[in-house]
């Protein structure tokens, strides 16, 4: 055990330092070679962990391929522009629209998709409103939390409900019915407490006459058009997926090569640009991260896990799963919630209550906003920041975090129970 947790500790480090520019898929991939070579894991386990991560990782990567067309097509900065200009001017309800504009985003274009592309676009839209610093780390913060907050309601939705939904074999009609209730009450409370909380930071009124049209970012009507049908139907895909018990992947990535292929066609996008664009090195992350979490099961850590679920189980239902996922949210904060994830997966295997997966989900996805190293979406939005100028320290993030992210998280668990 100790060598494991030695192994896995030096590996999150480096992971999130990244010393001179090494790449987190890089690092993990490290990781699991050192495991391996120190006896914490053995190469069946990097087959069974390859298994369990290949479907989720695909689908992960052509979600963010078809967001990445859209974005070149102008899809999200219209939507941002027509949320803007709704608003009227209105400061406050412009801060509610850009959250569910956030909450949208998430659900069909996955946390790490909001991150990546839509936080450039609302800051480039408030610099051009010219909003005072309050304002905009306000709008920013708010932003950033709902992408992780409001990502449960589809197994697309993040990258840790792909892999449990894949682990546990649940459906994706099985998952949305289930984690609809959990994720409104979750975007309501979202809304709620963060308006509270930045409430005096919020202008009362912005001047948006000066803004562009929402039509003035469409790069390609004729994609522009398409894209809303296309989106359509590979909804319907993910369903027919489902009944025929299809890999999601399928459909994700198969489906965002065919829309780049249309998009190339029309002369919207650049292909070869874009797939070099994506973010493969997360093929590699979540092999290699998850085979270093596999030796900290090898070492026992699941089963002590497991052992602490049963004794939740014992107390009832409804401690199960507000203790399942505090526990889930706490381990998500301290060591991030890719590697949380797998392990509580397993360590609720051992238990035999498969239902307390769905709470898994809800910790892992709301608990990383406490620290600024929970989850891989909040480093990517910490890193987009960065390279557009703005920088928010630790402390600065877990000040907000800690206060905003228990209220929530229990309201989306008893929505749970």
């Amino acid at each position: 055990m100790a060598l494991a947790i030695g192994v896995f500790l030096a590996t999150l480090v480096l992971v999130i330092w990244q010393p001179r520019g090494l790449q987190i898929g890089t690092t993990a991939v490290g990781g699991a070679i050192v495991a391996l070579v120190l006896g914490v894991v053995s190469f069946n386990d990097v087959f069974t962990v390859t298994s369990i991560v290949w479907d989720a990782t695909l689908a992960f990567i052509g979600i963010i391929l078809l967001s990445m067309v859209l974005d070149e097509i102008g899809f999200f900065e219209y939507s941002a522009l027509k949320m803007a200009r709704l608003s009227g001017g209105n400061g406050n309800l412009m801060f509610v629209y850009i959250l569910i504009l956030g909450a949208l985003v998430s659900a069909f274009f996955a946390n790490d998709g909001a991150a990546l592309i839509l936080t450039p676009i609302v800051l480039a839209k408030m610099k051009h409103l010219k909003m005072n610093p309050v304002a905009v780390f306000a709008f920013l913060m708010a932003g950033g939390f709902i992408g992780d907050s409001a990502s449960n309601p589809l197994i697309i939705s993040n990258l840790t409900n792909i892999v449990t939904a894949g682990y546990f074999h649940i459906g994706f009609w099985e998952y949305a019915k289930n984690m609809f209730l959990p994720n409104l009450l979750s975007i309501i409370a979202s809304i709620a407490v963060l308006w509270i909380y930045f409430r005096k930071d919020i202008p009362s009124y912005i001047d948006t006459e000066h803004l562009p049209t929402p039509e003035s970012a469409i790069k390609n009507m004729m994609m522009f058009r398409l894209s809303w049908w296309f989106l359509g139907l590979l909804m319907i895909g993910y369903f027919i997926g489902d009944a025929y018990h299809l890999p999601i992947s399928l459909f994700a990535l198969g489906g965002a090569l065919l829309f780049l292929a249309i998009g190339t066609y029309f002369k919207a996008t650049k292909p070869i640009m874009t797939i070099k664009a994506a973010p493969w090195q997360v093929v590699w992350f979540s092999i290699g991260l998850y085979v270093v979490v596999y030796g900290l099961k090898n070492g026992g850590l699941t089963t002590y896990l497991a052992g602490l679920i049963a004794q939740l189980q014992a107390m009832g239902n409804g401690y199960a799963v507000i203790g399942t996922g505090f526990l889930s949210a706490i381990l998500s904060s301290i060591m991030n919630n890719m590697p949380t994830i797998m392990i509580m997966d397993i360590a609720i295997s051992e238990t035999g209550n498969h239902a307390l997966a769905y709470a898994n989900i809800i910790g892992c996805n709301l608990g990383p906003k406490m620290t600024p190293i929970g989850s891989l979406a909040t480093l990517l939005w910490l890193h987009v920041l960065a390279q557009k100028g703005v920088k928010i320290g630790w402390w600065e993030y877990m000040k907000v975090g800690l206060v905003i992210t228990p209220p929530v998280l229990l309201i989306a668990l008893l929505g749970l129970i």
